[in-house]
């Protein structure tokens, strides 16, 4: 599942170049004078700060080859930083300095899911080893499933999302 942010910082950037340059005005008076799109970027700022680039690089361990998950994980990181860069240029502010409310409490949860995470990635490795291995199918296994689905709940419970 891609975030709903990948790919709108290339998108802002393509059409401000092909704009003349007269792109970044309009798209911040978009933002002061249309509430869709200033609900648009409010909602993209939040999932982009719910973002852990740390976590997807746990889960990133996942992937066979090594190669292919350094550069998926790469480009994706560069969109990030690309798209929170056009998050705070269009809206004049650091991400969620509409809501600090909302920003200290996804700073305060944080702590709370990274157990969780790192436990889903432990228990997606043991899975996906014994497939591997031709263990599949036991009461082991059936319990790494469950905890898997409790994680995943977890992870979305704290994030108030899909996580």
């Amino acid at each position: 599942m891609l975030p709903g942010w990948y790919g709108a910082g290339t998108a802002f950037e393509q059409w401000t170049h092909e704009s003349g340059g007269c792109g970044d005005d309009l798209l911040r008076r978009m933002n002061s004078e249309w509430p869709f799109f200033r609900t648009v970027l409010s909602n993209m700022g939040m999932v982009l700060a719910k973002t852990d680039l740390d976590i997807a690089a746990r889960y990133a361990e996942l992937v066979p080859d090594r190669v292919l998950a350094e550069s998926v994980l790469r480009t994706i990181a560069t969109e990030h930083a690309l798209t929170v860069s056009w998050v705070e240029r269009i809206t004049e502010a650091p991400l969620l300095g509409d809501n600090p409310s909302l920003a200290r409490s996804i700073r305060n949860r944080f702590p709370y899911l990274d157990p969780l995470h790192h436990l889903q990635v432990e228990m997606l490795r043991r899975l996906r080893g014994r497939e591997v291995d031709g263990d599949g199918g036991g009461p082991a296994d059936e319990l790494v499933a469950r905890g898997i689905q409790l994680t995943l709940n977890g992870v979305a419970a704290g994030l108030r999302n899909s996580g």
